[in-house]
């Protein structure tokens, strides 16, 4: 007689770019995954969500939904709360008395930047922007449940969606020149490698704060200069300051994450994000010569 899979169940796994990762790493780990998101009903009401959560009654709940779009928050507060704060909300009052194991996203923009060492789990927090703020007030909405890891991560790119080095590329190769913000300093971050931290910490039971990154640092304008040569593109990238690329939400000038936790409490050490890059660029290569976009945390 085969044993019943457990059941893992992602919050933003069909259409999400971490949500996505995860349920790849979820299948390819054997757990029998499902996946919920808005194109389901509305997540963000308690009886739809308790009613589905209760339903599918899985081992862990992923929660990688998240209103991502950094600059529309300023105008949009409402509905950046309605998921980055409510969704938290919900889960912490269904999931307080049940066995399911909660694990949450957050973001690097929950610090302001003013330090100039990498921001550990014990560092303050003062957010410059609306998502930055309702992404901590997330955190803050799950403090009090102790079946749940919180994890704070930064700059993504992968596979499914949109992002940062997929537009850098598609607009090098259509531009010929690319002009990238120079002096904010954060650490870029591929979501297969952070679904594979995410199952680590889930298998060892880890609740609490966790900060989980590629290791090393970069710049917008060093990340989208190796992402050019990596794909052999013949384009020069022009490093530019903040002022010169003014948008709405204010970003943090040094957003970089130490993962050092993981390596004290796992002995995990997360490889560099250059190497990371490397592997995103090479194994989607075919894709990476017609896409676009830009997604955060």
């Amino acid at each position: 007689m085969s044993m019943l899979k457990e059941k893992i169940l992602v919050l933003g796994g069909k259409t999400g770019m971490l949500g996505q990762a995860l349920v790849k790493e979820a299948r390819a780990r054997g757990y029998e995954t499902a996946v919920l998101g808005r194109e389901n009903g509305d997540i963000t009401d308690y009886e739809f969500l308790k009613d589905q959560i209760l339903t599918i009654n899985p081992k862990a709940v992923f929660n990688a939904a998240a209103y991502t779009a950094v600059d529309n928050a300023e105008d949009d507060e409402q509905n950046a709360l309605a998921v980055n704060k409510r969704i938290p909300e919900l889960l912490a009052c269904i999931l307080k008395d049940t066995p399911i194991y909660l694990m949450h996203y957050s973001t690097d923009f929950v610090f302001d930047g003013r330090q100039t060492v990498p921001y550990t789990e014990k560092d303050p927090v003062n957010p410059l922007s609306v998502y930055g703020a309702t992404k901590l007030a997330g955190e803050q909405a799950l403090a009090k449940l102790d079946n749940c890891a919180v994890l704070r991560t930064a700059w993504l790119f992968g596979e499914g969606r949109k992002n940062f080095v997929s537009t850098v590329l598609k607009y090098a190769q259509e531009k010929g020149s690319l002009r990238v913000v120079a002096d904010q300093f954060g650490s870029p971050t591929y979501t297969k490698d952070l679904a594979e931290m995410s199952f680590l910490i889930m298998k060892n039971h880890g609740t609490g704060l966790f900060h989980a990154v590629n290791s090393g640092q970069a710049s917008w304008c060093e990340l989208a200069s190796e992402a050019v040569k990596l794909l052999n593109l013949p384009v020069f990238v022009e490093p530019i300051e903040t002022k010169d690329w003014p948008q709405k939400a204010v970003r943090p000038k040094y957003s970089v994450l130490s993962a050092k936790k993981l390596a004290q409490m796992y002995g995990y050490v997360p490889r560099p994000w250059v190497q990371a890059l490397q592997e995103y660029v090479f194994e989607n290569m075919d894709m990476l010569k017609c896409s676009g976009g830009e997604q955060h945390v």
